[in-house]
């Protein structure tokens, strides 16, 4: 399949962190943001974010910004749609997702996502996998099939809410990552982790 468009998930509330826009964070010398930004555009075709409220205050960053389309911060489930339903605006066969807050993942996810899923469906998540061979699937890590997007925006306004659910009953595939070097997919939820994640990057330069 060709290259993806790329949807960056920050339409949560942040509320471990107080609230805010974790993205707009600094790590090293740029925005949490940035980094996720500087990642995930080598490997896609073209970026939106999808984020709620004023969307200015992402103007700096040169994206789309794309809003929920289901009310109440449901989920990253509505962040998919969203990118979704612009997905089918440009033409595209689908999207890969990354989290806003989540700076250091793999430079090769949307190969593996796209190794990893049937290629009638192009759906399938990222997993961590321990030394004990326990899997641990990252939801807003997946690549998404806009031919679903219906049967997704109908499952929201059902009630559903979480990712593994819905990907399961389309039987998504999983694109696993070792935790040898750490967790590719750590993210920063809380102050706590930000200090952690100015560590990482440190000890990345």
């Amino acid at each position: 399949m060709s290259a993806p468009l790329g949807v960056i998930l920050a339409g949560g509330q942040s509320r471990r962190m107080g609230g805010g826009d974790k993205g707009m964070l600094t790590l090293g010398d740029k925005p949490i943001l940035q980094h996720v930004i500087d990642r995930l555009a080598p490997q896609v075709s073209a970026m939106a974010l999808n984020a709620n409220g004023d969307g200015a205050r992402f103007q700096s960053f040169g994206l789309l910004v794309l809003p929920d389309s289901i009310a109440g911060f449901p989920g990253p489930l509505a962040g998919v749609l969203a990118g979704l339903d612009w997905a089918h605006s440009q033409g595209a066969e689908a999207i890969v997702t990354a989290a806003a807050d989540t700076p250091f993942f793999p430079h090769n996810l949307v190969a593996r996502l796209i190794a990893a899923a049937d290629k009638d469906i192009p759906l399938a998540l990222a997993a961590t996998q321990e030394t004990d061979g326990k899997r641990w699937r990252q939801p807003t890590f997946g690549l998404w099939p806009v031919a679903l997007r219906h049967d997704l925006r109908t499952a929201l306004e059902d009630g559903l809410r979480k990712v593994v659910l819905w990907t399961d009953r389309h039987h998504a595939g999983e694109a696993v990552f070792d935790l040898t070097d750490g967790d590719p997919f750590f993210n920063v939820n809380t102050p706590e982790d930000l200090t952690v994640a100015r560590q990482l990057a440190e000890g990345a330069t």
